[in-house]
């Protein structure tokens, strides 16, 4: 058990936990809830931590004093947007602790080094906002101070911070409006955990991981795997209240500067701003501020010292540029199917389906829900599958929450149906006539699922026990045994008509690949007058999904 970790253990967890979020940029940069104005979040803070490696590869000495004051000044030299710059005073705190310990430091103190990370970042930010990576860091940091007794070893302590923190950001959408509408976690507190995830992987010898494996994202990353700017398309210009992202940082300061005219500076930096950060001391100074007088913060700024790397941007010119090219992209149709189970959503996507969200028989979407996810799809007329009878009200109810689209219900009552309407959909008809061509394609499929009885009863002409498989179709059970094979083939036998001529197979989470083969032996067997084909559909609930054609 690891109860202590040495200088050269923390600047090796530094390295790997910027390897591993350089690794995850792209898919940190994703969850942005705006890909402007203030640039890529994955980006931005990878830039500050990589700044920080770059200032630990010229230090040659192994004491955590030396290190510590390394990785502090780097990250704030490298410090890029407000999540990079909330980085930079995560680790400033931190080493801040750590630089004047011991040569060896235990949970308890690392805990402490958390909490003062956590200060320090409150700190330089002017009105810190619940909901972003300052609540995650804090409610981690809280969690290592209370649990560090407990967790003597680091082997147990940082995966207990680490789940702590997964937690937390879990709960940023319920914090931040903002992030509730996109459907996303913030993504600052993303990128935090994903450096959290290399110090632990840095102590464990483990390998490092290139994909996000936090419970958090794996909604949001569903959503972005459409490549879309999603949140942006309903976005109004008038959003953004001050159009320029100024950043630059304040060195050689006069030697009349004092800490309280910097703080002075930050007063009024807010004056004619938001989004204010101004930290450092009097050595450098870096300053971030959302403004429409870019010059007099400047201005301002001089009275300190000189300036250093200034940078300006036009937020507002970004985004009307993107709203176009959004406008421009904008089609005449798209598709919403609404389902369960990874290997059914990528089928859909292959059928060119431009969004799909999670649901089936054990978890409903709401109207809201439904209505959110059509707003975000780029097209005048957008055709929702519901893909089962208990969601095709709530897809009819979604047509009131919405504006700017028109929503077009096309009454699927399984997957299979789902699929033909998808197939039916041809974007050089008219939306009438593709409506039209959908509705007619669900009534050349038959549906059936197979899955186990929960409790023993006696319907539809069935004595019924717990733990019996059974397959039905939309309306009532058709077939029972004790053998999921057995259900399958007389389910078939029961759904089967003459001029059904393709017979396939999506087998569930609980079905392996080689079960799913053998039994499609099986039905080419029983049925040789049909073409019998077998694909992963990873849906809970059902060994089997079953269409005929």
């Amino acid at each position: 058990m690891q109860k202590t970790i040495n200088c050269v253990e923390f600047r090796k967890m530094v390295l790997v936990g910027a390897k591993m979020l350089e690794d995850n940029r792209a898919k940190v940069d994703a969850l942005n809830v705006f890909p402007v104005p203030d640039g890529d979040t994955g980006t931005n803070m990878s830039l500050t931590i990589q700044s920080a490696v770059k200032e630990l590869s010229n230090c040659s000495s192994n004491n955590f004093m030396d290190v510590c004051d390394c990785i502090s000044k780097g990250a704030l030299r490298g410090a890029r947007g407000n999540s990079g710059v909330i980085l930079s005073q995560i680790f400033r705190g931190i080493c801040s602790v750590l630089r004047d310990g011991k040569p060896d430091v235990d949970t308890r103190t690392f805990a402490k080094a958390m909490e003062a990370g956590t200060k320090v970042a409150y700190n330089a930010v002017a009105t810190p906002k619940e909901g972003t990576i300052l609540t995650v860091v804090r409610l981690m940091s809280e969690f290592a101070v209370k649990n560090a007794g407990k967790h003597k070893d680091f082997e147990t302590f940082l995966p207990a911070v680490i789940e702590a923190g997964d937690k937390a950001l879990a709960m940023t959408p319920e914090l931040l409006p903002v992030l509730k509408k996109a459907g996303v976690v913030d993504s600052g507190g993303v990128g935090l955990m994903t450096i959290m995830r290399g110090f632990l992987t840095a102590l464990t010898g483990g390998e490092i991981v290139s994909e996000i494996q936090t419970e958090a994202t794996k909604a949001a990353a569903s959503d972005d795997d459409f490549g879309d700017n999603s949140e942006i398309i309903n976005m109004d210009l008038g959003d953004i209240q001050f159009a320029y992202c100024t950043e630059f940082f304040v060195i050689n300061l006069k030697k009349s500067t004092t800490l309280a005219d910097i703080d002075k500076l930050r007063e009024n930096l807010m004056g004619i701003g938001d989004s204010v950060i101004c930290i450092g001391d009097l050595e450098m100074v870096k300053v971030h501020v959302h403004t429409n007088c870019p010059g007099v913060a400047l201005t301002y700024a001089l009275e300190l010292g000189e300036l250093d790397r200034p940078k300006i941007e036009n937020m507002l010119e970004q985004n009307r540029a993107l709203k176009a090219k959004i406008e421009a992209e904008k089609k005449d149709q798209g598709m919403l199917a609404i389902c369960a189970g990874e290997g059914i959503s990528e089928i859909f996507k292959d059928l060119f389906v431009d969004r799909v969200i999670e649901g089936g028989q054990t978890m409903n979407p709401s109207a809201s829900d439904i209505a959110t996810a059509v707003q975000k799809i780029n097209a005048e007329n957008v055709f929702v599958f519901p893909n089962n009878k208990n969601i095709i009200l709530a897809a009819e109810q979604a047509k009131g929450l919405v504006e700017n689209r028109s929503i077009h219900v096309i009454p699927t009552k399984n997957i299979p149906q789902g699929f033909a309407a998808a197939l039916a959909f041809s974007p050089d008809a008219s939306a009438e006539e593709n409506k039209t061509n959908m509705i007619h394609a669900l009534d050349n499929v038959k549906a059936g699922q197979v899955t186990h009885a929960v409790r023993t009863t006696n319907v539809n002409g069935f004595s019924i026990k717990e733990g019996d498989i059974i397959g039905l179709d939309d309306k009532k059970i058709l077939a029972k045994s004790r053998s999921v094979d057995d259900t399958v083939l007389a389910l078939l036998d029961k759904l089967k008509e003459d001029s059904h001529e393709v017979i396939t197979l999506y087998y569930g989470e609980g079905v392996t690949e080689e079960e799913a083969q053998t039994l499609s032996a099986k039905v080419s067997e029983a049925f040789p007058d049909c073409d019998v084909d077998c694909h992963y559909g990873g849906q809970p609930v059902y060994y089997y999904l079953l269409s005929l054609e």
